[in-house]
């Protein structure tokens, strides 16, 4: 190799170990400022704290009757003022249903579902047991539930419009599929009806009492109406997200026409209407009849679909909110 041969190697031999070095810190630096996500830092969802019964009974002044907003098949629910001053809700699951379910691990399974975070879900916040005493503490939602509002109070026609028993429709639909593919592991509520469907002061719906069907799965009062046939029987009965599926359904009949579901009338009464479409006997008669009557129509043939069919035929509550939400997000005119 003569003298201009060594001179233009070691110049390479030079440009290629400045280049290795330079990558090198390249490297170094981009790892700096892209360091791999450990587990530490991703978002930890808490879980139900639990609380000491004297703090629930100085929140309820003794369980005080004046404090009940609500009663219903797995218990009495009061309003209570915590010592930091939250305004919550408070369940007391009713004494027979705490004796009967003494085998099951009360407390894992709130922590468990409480760790639900949903904008269409109530959180629950704690819980409390003693002898005897089972009681789950929840965010206070501000209004009433959608049975209430539909069915109970006065003014409830004229506030409950089509605009929002659409909204309200597409709302709770995102919630049930939060607890049925959302959720790890999935929730099976196991009794959807109008009224554990709290509506807050924008009419936003909030799906409570998910995941206690354990507690009174037999218990007919509150659930005949709201299940189907297939609940009672003795193979492949009882909870499942296609009898969730089902208890919706019932919802969305009782938005379209404003009657109750009077275990399971409405059900016999309605589909007979919807699959000959006459609307104008099937909508609440409380509402003007829509200009736009489109929407209405999907919501009746989502409705169908979820109670006029068997468990096997019946769709998951994927497709249904898919097709609710876009009916919301449409904001056609009614």
């Amino acid at each position: 190799m003569n003298l201009v041969e060594n001179v233009v190697y070691d110049c390479f031999l030079g440009l290629l170990s400045i280049s290795v070095v330079i990558l090198a810190v390249v490297l170094f630096f981009s790892c700096r400022k892209k360091p791999v996500e450990s587990e530490e830092s991703l978002p930890v969802r808490i879980s139900a704290c639990s609380y000491p019964l004297t703090d629930i009974d100085a929140a309820t002044d003794g369980f005080n009757g004046r404090r009940i907003i609500g009663y219903g098949r797995l218990g009495t629910v009061y309003s209570a003022v915590l010592s930091t001053g939250d305004l919550v809700a408070v369940k007391r699951i009713h004494p027979w249903l705490v004796l009967s379910n003494a085998g099951f691990n009360f407390s894992s399974i709130i922590k468990t579902i409480s760790q639900a975070q949903h904008p269409n879900i109530v959180p629950i916040l704690g819980f409390s047991q003693a002898p005897g005493e089972r009681i789950i503490v929840m965010e206070f939602v501000g209004m009433a539930s959608l049975e209430f509002s539909l069915h109970k109070n006065n003014d409830g026609a004229s506030l409950l419009d089509w605009r929002r028993r659409l909204m309200i429709a597409a709302g709770a639909a995102k919630g049930l599929e939060y607890l049925h593919e959302g959720m790890v592991p999935n929730v099976i509520h196991g009794c959807i009806k109008a009224s554990n469907i709290l509506l807050d002061s924008k009419f936003c719906p909030k799906i409570s009492d998910y995941g206690l069907s354990f507690m009174a799965p037999q218990e007919k009062r509150g659930l005949v109406g709201y299940v189907d046939d297939e609940y009672w029987g003795e193979r492949g009965g009882g909870g499942a997200k296609e009898n969730d599926v089902y208890g919706f359904g019932v919802v969305l009949l009782e938005l379209l026409s404003g009657r109750s579901s009077e275990e399971g009338l409405l059900v016999n009464w309605a589909l007979p209407l919807i699959k000959v479409m006459r609307l104008s006997e099937l909508l609440d008669p409380r509402l003007p009849f829509p200009s736009d009557v489109k929407p209405l129509v999907r919501l009746a043939k989502v409705a169908l679909a979820c109670v006029g069919n068997s468990r096997k035929s019946r769709p998951s509550i994927v497709p249904v909110a898919a097709i609710l939400n876009n009916l919301d997000n449409n904001q056609l005119v009614l």
